[in-house]
């Protein structure tokens, strides 16, 4: 692969496994420092030795406000240098009737996938902004743009994201900061450890699921534009799938 991100420093949430440690590996195969995020300390500390120095880890609650507010001193000083690159990757999903669901379970996922990630960018953004420059990646879903039938909260959750994503890129292009969201059809990682057995059998039997890394190259893709260039929103499907 060629160096694309060589001098770059990035962070990402959620990076203790799925698609977040995936775009962490890729990026620091592209030649970038990256600090991951998640709250597992030990399988953090256990990922970054296996990924070598340029991989930093942080352990931070996203549930806990004060905590991500504070994590930009914390990934600077891990990076020992500003922070160009944030992907608000981390999140949660739930799928089921509405007519079911457990409004606490939905309470805590709408936390994580809206709260936690509009806080990470709001960390992030005013030294962005004064160095006028940064990329903001969200992982966000299909889900944002077509409404799927049997998981109607997390849907939601991530139409939040799209309107939040594209309101503030209007409002700090301004500034040479770059804001996108890679929009993956289904993906095999944990998010999707309460589907239906058989409905997972069915996806994997049919090729409708993709893996991490299929993502990950599409967010190397977006964070290597030229800086004139912005992909807004990239959305990548198993060419099986009928959305």
């Amino acid at each position: 692969m060629s160096v694309d991100l060589q001098g770059k420093t990035a962070a990402v949430t959620g990076a203790a496994s799925g698609i977040g440690l995936e775009c962490a590996r890729i990026m620091i195969e592209a030649g970038a420092q990256v600090v991951l995020i998640d709250r597992a300390q030990d399988r953090l500390q256990a990922l970054c030795a296996e990924l070598g120095p340029a991989a930093h880890p942080l352990v931070i609650d996203l549930l806990d406000g004060p905590q991500v507010s504070g994590m930009l001193g914390q990934i600077e000083g891990l990076l020992g240098a500003p922070l160009d690159i944030l992907h608000a990757n981390a999140g949660a999903y739930i799928g089921g009737a509405a007519a079911e669901g457990d409004p606490d379970a939905w309470d805590r996922m709408l936390n994580l996938n809206i709260n936690a990630a509009f806080r990470s960018v709001r960390a992030v953004l005013p030294a962005m902004i004064e160095r006028k420059t940064g990329d903001i990646i969200f992982t966000s879903s299909v889900a944002g743009v077509v409404p799927v039938v049997w998981e109607p909260i997390y849907t939601a959750s991530k139409f939040a994201v799209q309107a939040f994503l594209h309101a503030t890129r209007r409002q700090v292009s301004q500034h040479g900061i770059r804001m996108g969201a890679v929009l993956p059809g289904p993906v095999v990682t944990a998010l999707l450890d309460d589907w239906p057995k058989a409905k997972m059998e069915e996806a994997l039997a049919n090729g409708s699921l993709m893996q991490p890394r299929e993502v990950a190259e599409a967010v190397l893709f977006m964070l290597t534009r030229p800086r004139n260039v912005v992909i807004r929103d990239l959305v990548i499907l198993p060419n099986s799938t009928d959305l």
